[in-house]
């Protein structure tokens, strides 16, 4: 089974998506699991009645409604009833709808939205209420909805840095000028604040321009101390990795000022080791320059990178090269085309194409070598039977035997897997009519009332299946997490397992798509 190492460096800061506490996240990268079902003590009547008693004699008390339903449970069949009563006695009071709704969102229960949309009509100033139905909108697949409610948020609170950043987010796909502009004024309105540097740091990340990219991380490491800001110190890790690409010397003193900083101890230490890498990068770059090549492949065998580096493409190709110059040519194409073989890029391809020619190889047979690599590494998927969603009755995965499967286990309160979601589309769109198959397992039955509404309103491509928790998942075992995501070939074996997919590398899951479908890798 070949894994596919993400090429994500922004992983580790998967917390810092967090809105609600739950996973309720809007990225492209990081893992999120079920919301647990705690074990709670119950109170007792005589806590219940008191709790009920303070939010009867101050109803506009948030944290007095947030006691009383923690107490309580949004799973109570009698707490909605109460809720219309309080209502009726105070039918000018936003706060009891919100209080309820916001528990219902955050607890990510379809019955979120009818008591949010009470409490907006009663107070449309109520800011936080958009952020609650905007995550309750992306669940039930509608996203333009979503997208007008945090317009509306932003309208109804623009002092409100959580509203403005998701406002701005939003509008990536739509109308890419906005998002920029917006983006951009997230550091004017917001200079002190997180959300500020966070959106700095993902307009860097997602833009497609040079100049951009490096005008705006410098931005952020001037106007955001990465020492004070976590989006900052997280950005500084991108542009490192950007710039041993194109200025390995850059790199260095960026690292050397960040490890110059007021980091934590660990850090500090992290900040030391990318010095010593970029060092290693300038050093091994002038040593094959030099024609000293074997003591370049010395160094670059003694150098460790982390799997989520943006950097592991260039390093695989550097270590090629040196090994080439060094007359190794075999050992060269050797490791090149098993780091290709576990994630295609065009880049790596160029280059490995390159050597091959050097050793009297055609694409042909670059590719059929590819192709064996992976067919031998191939294992028999553990299989399952599950309930549709879409038709009735089951289906199982042996029931495609004959196409291509991407699996990707998800569930409707999954922000990284509504993140994910839009570039699966974008490459699976370029199968259609052939060999190829979609399923998406939900691995939270409790929110299948979001399901079909959810397929049929985002326009999605995918087959939803209901996972069952205690089935033996074998080698296609989620590890009670999503987004998790498999490739199997058209003999049903796993080929490519748990990789992660963004915009920046739609072209790799499409290359390991394509090496499955038409058998062609490279």
């Amino acid at each position: 089974m070949k894994n596919i190492k993400t090429h994500f460096a922004i992983v580790v800061f998967l917390a810092l998506f967090l809105i609600t506490g739950n996973s309720n996240l809007y990225a492209q990268t990081g893992l999120a699991t079920p919301p647990q079902k705690k074990v709670v003590v119950p109170p007792s009547a005589e806590e219940v009645v008191t709790l009920r008693s303070a939010v009867v004699s101050h109803p506009a008390d948030l944290t007095a409604h947030q006691a009383y339903i923690k107490a309580v449970g949004v799973t109570d069949p009698g707490i909605e009833k109460q809720y219309e009563e309080w209502m009726q006695k105070n039918p000018n009071d936003a706060t009891i709808p919100f209080a309820l709704g916001d528990a219902f969102a955050n607890a990510e229960s379809p019955k979120a939205r009818t008591w949010l949309l009470k409490a907006v009509a009663i107070d449309p100033k109520l800011g936080k209420a958009y952020m609650d139905l905007w995550l309750d909108a992306d669940r039930w697949g509608d996203f333009e909805m979503g997208r007008k409610y945090l317009g509306m948020g932003v309208a109804a609170d623009p002092s409100n840095p959580d509203l403005s950043f998701y406002y701005a987010s939003s509008l990536k796909e739509s109308d890419l000028a906005l998002y920029r502009k917006l983006s951009l004024d997230m550091a004017k309105n917001f200079p002190t604040h997180e959300r500020g540097a966070q959106a700095l740091y993902w307009l860097a990340f997602r833009s497609t321009d040079a100049k951009e990219k490096v005008t705006v991380w410098e931005q952020l490491r001037a106007q955001y101390p990465a020492d004070k800001f976590s989006w900052s110190s997280s950005g500084m890790s991108s542009y490192f990795d950007y710039l041993l690409v194109t200025d390995p010397s850059k790199a260095q003193e960026l690292a050397q000022s960040m490890a110059n900083l007021k980091f934590s101890e660990s850090q500090v230490k992290s900040w030391t080791g990318q010095v010593k890498l970029a060092q290693n990068i300038v050093k091994a770059k002038q040593l094959v320059a030099d024609k000293k090549a074997a003591e370049a492949l010395d160094v670059l065998n003694a150098t460790k990178i982390t799997s989520y580096s943006r950097f592991n493409d260039a390093f695989a190709i550097l270590k090629s090269k040196a090994a080439d110059a060094a007359g190794n040519t075999q050992a060269a194409y050797d490791s090149l085309a098993g780091y290709y073989a576990k994630s295609p890029t065009d880049y790596v391809a160029g280059e490995l194409k390159q050597l091959g020619a050097k050793l009297g190889k055609n694409t042909t047979v670059i590719n059929n070598e590819i192709m064996k690599t992976l067919n031998d590494a191939a294992k028999p998927a553990t299989g399952f039977t599950l309930e549709q969603y879409l038709q009735s009755g089951t289906a199982s995965l042996s029931d495609f035997k004959g196409k291509v499967v991407l699996i990707t286990y998800w569930f409707p309160g999954c922000g990284p897997c509504r993140g994910e979601f839009p570039h699966f589309e974008s490459v699976i769109k370029k199968f259609k009519g052939q060999d190829f198959v979609y399923l998406a397992l939900n691995i939270v039955p409790e929110q299948d009332e979001y399901v079909i509404p959810f397929v049929k309103t985002s326009g999605y491509s995918f087959i939803p299946l209901r996972d069952v928790k205690d089935r033996n998942k074998g080698n296609l075992s989620n590890g009670n997490a999503a987004p998790v995501n498999f490739l199997i070939d058209k003999d049903g074996k796993v080929v490519f397992s748990k990789f992660r997919t963004d915009e920046s590398n739609e072209r790799t899951l499409e290359l390991m798509i394509n090496s499955l479908v038409k058998g062609k890798a490279i």
